[in-house]
């Protein structure tokens, strides 16, 4: 029977997906999506993480992103392909995370024994994720691993991210949250986006978010203050326990020494660049 402790995988992710997450938030992202043609931020973000599925449609970016508002993707999608293939975008993509970790982590670290360790982990972790019902996971999944150890520790970030939000959304289903009702939930629990980059970012309007909250108080998930209940906060928990069942195998698979090495060694990273200014200060909380 594995030691590994019920939530030693939500530990590592919570530090291993930020990094990966960086690239979203660079000005370097903008700059490569910007010179290949795609220079509204909108358009920018849906291009970048889904070209791994190829030129999709709004449609397919709903269903694997979740909480956006499928209106804003239609406005971006698919006409975002007539200006760059996926593969351009892809490529950018990959440009602009060399950038920004060498940036943010710097030369030394890029290039240091503990980030080919990471990697390796990283990536042997992943060895045991499964494609079957996590699309973003299995697009990812089918593209080259990068041969400089940032760029694969980056690419494995980024399997290990998808796999566990592939995992995460069914958990959400199961827990009757609609996409809005995720995210007014989730920020209610103080770790979640803020209101203020959800508007900004996601499509929906402040009519909507307090829809949202009204839908949560009549299950009595929400009091009238907008904080969760008690039950808001066991079914908010039992959400992320269901996650962290789907998403176990990788972790089991790297072992508990090799989970705690790779915790480590991703707090490190993830602290250095957070430092380096790597995050928007007001991106989480509840204001």
């Amino acid at each position: 029977m594995s030691s590994l402790h019920p939530r030693a995988g939500r530990r590592c992710h919570n530090v291993v997906n930020p990094l990966h997450s960086t690239v979203y938030f660079s000005p370097d992202f903008t700059d490569e999506l910007g010179r290949i043609g795609i220079e509204d931020p909108d358009a920018a973000y849906f291009a970048g993480r889904a070209a791994a599925l190829g030129a999709v449609g709004p449609g397919a970016v709903a269903a694997t992103f979740y909480n956006f508002n499928h209106d804003l993707i239609a406005k971006h999608l698919p006409a975002v392909w007539d200006t760059a293939s996926p593969q351009t975008v892809l490529d950018a993509r990959l440009r602009a995370a060399d950038t920004t970790l060498r940036r943010l982590l710097g030369d030394d670290i890029v290039s240091s024994a503990d980030m080919a360790e990471a990697a390796e982990l990283a990536l042997r972790a992943a060895e045991a994720c499964t494609r079957h019902a996590r699309p973003l996971y299995a697009a990812h999944a089918d593209l080259p691993v990068p041969t400089e150890p940032h760029l694969a520790y980056w690419h494995a970030a980024t399997l290990l991210r998808e796999h566990r939000g592939d995992g995460h959304l069914a958990a959400l289903l199961a827990a009757g949250f609609d996409p809005l009702e995720a995210l007014v939930s989730h920020t209610a629990t103080g770790k979640g986006m803020s209101p203020r980059w959800i508007l900004a970012t996601r499509g929906w309007g402040r009519s909507d978010w307090e829809a949202a909250e009204a839908r949560l108080r009549e299950r009595g998930l929400l009091d009238a203050e907008g904080g969760l209940t008690e039950s808001g906060t066991a079914l908010r928990a039992e959400v992320e326990e269901h996650t962290d069942r789907l998403d176990r195998a990788p972790y089991e698979h790297l072992g508990v020494t090799g989970v705690e090495r790779l915790t480590e060694l991703g707090r490190g990273f993830l602290m250095t660049a957070a430092v380096a200014g790597a995050f928007p200060p007001d991106l989480v909380g509840k204001a």
